[in-house]
């Protein structure tokens, strides 16, 4: 069996993928969408792993924990854009002033 880039096996290892997102909503996170686990893979599980077997993407798909992506989703969030520069943000503090 020949090493893939990741994204070739995205359509067949979406039922593991849809299996841990059914984990993540018994666990209560809703918010995680298969665009964000499939980003938290490449960019942070397989950042220097250019090639894996399909078997390996589904293993590290399945064996992936909760606090490993809430950790992932969080650091992200604080690198977005400033909030205060926000639409949302300049509106409260217009109503705080």
């Amino acid at each position: 069996m020949d090493k893939q880039p990741f994204d070739e096996y995205r359509d067949h290892v979406r039922p593991a993928i849809k299996s841990k997102l059914e984990e993540f909503i018994l666990l209560g996170y809703e918010d995680v969408t298969e665009e964000r686990l499939w980003t938290y893979l490449k960019t942070k599980k397989w950042k220097k792993t250019p090639e894996l077997y399909v078997h390996e993407v589904v293993r590290d798909v399945l064996a992936l924990k909760v606090g490993e992506f809430m950790n992932f989703a969080t650091v992200e969030s604080f690198k977005g854009g400033n909030w205060f520069e926000s639409e949302e943000g300049q509106d409260l503090l217009k109503g705080l002033i």
